[in-house]
């Protein structure tokens, strides 16, 4: 049998190829007595098998977080228990609510019972699960210490997605003053400025500036409605497009850190995850070039990616891992400093992890600040729109009382 399969090299140089050999296990064990790290391995034929069409059906679903973590939890607890991992996972697959997530399992379970490794049985479903979950699985093997690893990865998603959650719902509330902002002031055009251009146009006299210019661009709204729309529909999808396309999301991420306030946070939380996700992997005994090209598929933005791609190329070449951070001035000085001082003592998972802690606490108190400063200045600036048009619209009136008091 042939089977594709993506090594590391005792050195860190990464490389694909066809091998041939009995079984998977079997090439796994021939490549790991000859020094290489087994990244991923599956056959060269995998896509032409016949159940490929329910596995790509199951890969397009999307796989609850939350039950994702309770197997994990309880996966480590049998594990450490001492139940083997054929039967714990026979056991769990069958408490799995989810179809697309039991789909997975039952598939994990033949290639684990079949002699596969339990980190190529979920790599073969890599796009339901992330990379940094099938390395972690990768270096609990090798160290022997599965369940610790398990344990290690389910902290580092529930700390990944607390951030998350806490940035998300600071700007709700943001989120909302706007919406309401437009749907007021969407309503006071569309409806409201027609009736008192009605009422106007039966009196001759000239309308203030100001008053003619919302009167017309209420018209041109209500005449050209569905152009308009159209309009912006086709903006936005033309953004989504170019946003698609090779390079540009690394470029409109770039331009998001230059944003006041707002890429001061983007560039703490990216530091954060890259800051948690290498010491996850170095604590579950993976070596560090191979934890860079993981941890690059792990940041959200993309243009910091692309540096801390940079950076693994030259760890590999053998610079220092603070050395290379430091040359491409992305990352914040305190996070070089800290990993300087790790590899220094020996202790770089450790200061990774004081890192994403301290920058953690940093995002959450950023978004306070960044909130108290945007609500107020949204209600100000809904104010100071809604005050105008209400202003434009009863200008003629108070005009023309004067002029009848006359």
């Amino acid at each position: 049998m042939e089977f594709r399969c993506r090594v590391a090299s005792p050195s860190g140089e990464i490389s694909e190829g066809i091998y041939a050999a009995d079984s998977e296990a079997r090439l796994r064990h021939e490549l790991e007595e000859k020094g290489f790290l087994v990244l991923s391995l599956r056959g060269k034929g995998a896509l032409a098998l016949p159940g490929f069409a329910s596995v790509r059906l199951a890969r397009q679903a999307r796989v609850p977080t939350l039950e994702f973590l309770v197997f994990n939890q309880e996966l480590a607890t049998l594990l450490k228990a001492g139940m083997p991992l054929v039967q714990s996972l026979d056991l769990l697959k069958r408490r799995v609510a989810s179809p697309a997530f039991k789909h997975v399992l039952d598939d994990v379970h033949d290639k684990v019972r079949s002699g596969t490794a339990l980190s190529d049985a979920f790599a073969a479903h890599g796009a339901l699960f992330p990379s940094v979950y099938t390395a972690s699985l990768l270096a609990g093997e090798r160290s022997g210490s599965l369940d610790t690893v398990l344990r290690r990865f389910v902290e580092y998603t529930k700390i990944i997605a607390t951030v998350k959650r806490k940035t998300v719902s600071a700007l709700v509330y943001p989120a909302i003053l706007v919406s309401l902002a437009l749907v007021l002031v969407g309503i006071i055009v569309l409806k409201v400025v027609p009736a008192f251009s009605d009422f106007y146009g039966s009196f001759d006299a000239e309308l203030p500036l100001i008053t003619r210019v919302i009167v017309g661009v209420s018209a041109i709204l209500r005449d050209q409605f569905f152009f308009v729309a159209a309009g912006v529909v086709a903006t936005v999808a033309a953004v989504v497009v170019w946003l698609q396309q090779a390079g540009q999301k690394a470029r409109f991420d770039r331009w998001i850190l230059r944003v006041p306030m707002l890429g001061d946070i983007a560039t703490k939380f990216a530091t954060s995850q890259m800051a948690r996700t290498l010491a996850t992997l170095l604590g579950g005994g993976l070596p560090l070039v191979n934890a860079l090209d993981i941890s690059v598929k792990s940041i959200g933005n993309r243009f910091v990616a692309g540096e801390l791609e940079v950076v693994a190329s030259r760890v590999r070449e053998g610079e220092s891992f603070a050395g290379a951070l430091e040359r491409r001035r992305v990352f914040p000085e305190v996070a070089v400093k800290m990993a300087e001082v790790g590899e220094s003592t020996g202790a770089l998972q450790d200061m990774l992890n004081t890192v994403a802690d301290f920058y953690d606490e940093e995002i959450s108190t950023s978004m306070e600040r960044f909130v108290t400063l945007v609500e107020p200045t949204l209600l100000v600036m809904m104010g100071i729109v809604i005050a105008g048009l209400l202003l434009a619209l009863y200008m003629p009136l108070f005009q023309l009382s004067s002029v009848l008091s006359q």
